[in-house]
């Protein structure tokens, strides 16, 4: 495979192949060239190593460029696929929670309501407005929140007729003693005029 190299590396006597710069290595030794000029076959045999040499070197580099390359590219590939996993796991999650919320039976669903009419009816103007009539999410936080606020009101209602039923109760009571003690005192001063009259009979 031939080898690219720098500007500095070409030189227009020399190809770019090691393969051929090997060839004319071995040429060198053939009989061909036996009787040349021993210092010229040592400056040729030079330049022929040092050529190898700068193919050798460009080899080395372009090699170490390309493993660099490659390692960069496969770092970039672990990476998307990390991200991949990452988002595939977070749209698994979103998907259960999903379904969490939809398979979610909220507490007001079992509360008895006012019935829509009966809010129209009997709920604050701000409350009812049309915004709010056509917002089915907001008009039932808002049926919530009134739903709230009169049993509140009821409550407190409840508590006070039952606080005045035992005060009813204790004045009854009360009532009830003073009546009996009416009742003893009738009685005894009853049988004391029947006794008394008894004495003037005879």
């Amino acid at each position: 495979m031939p080898v690219h190299t720098n500007g500095h590396d070409r030189n227009p006597g020399l190809s770019p192949n090691p393969d051929d710069v090997l060839d004319k290595l071995r040429d060198l030794v053939s009989e061909k060239y036996s009787q040349q000029d021993t210092a010229a076959m040592h400056i040729r045999s030079m330049a022929l190593i040092g050529r190898l040499k700068s193919l050798y070197r460009a080899a080395n580099t372009a090699t170490r460029i390309k493993k660099d390359d490659t390692a960069a590219a496969r770092q970039e590939m672990d990476q998307s696929h990390l991200n991949l996993q990452n988002l595939l796991y977070e749209k698994r999650h979103l998907e259960r929670e999903i379904e969490k919320c939809r398979q979610f039976a909220s507490v007001y669903q079992d509360i008895t309501l006012y019935t829509l009419e009966e809010f129209k009816r009997l709920a604050p103007p701000p409350a009812r407005t049309d915004g709010v009539l056509a917002d089915e999410h907001q008009l039932m936080l808002n049926r919530l929140s009134f739903e709230l606020s009169e049993r509140q009101r009821l409550d407190l209602r409840k508590k006070e007729l039952l606080q005045q039923k035992e005060t009813l109760l204790k004045e009854s009571k009360a009532k009830a003693v003073t009546m009996d003690t009416v009742k003893t005192h009738i009685d005894t001063l009853m049988k004391a005029w029947i006794a008394l009259f008894s004495l003037q009979l005879c």
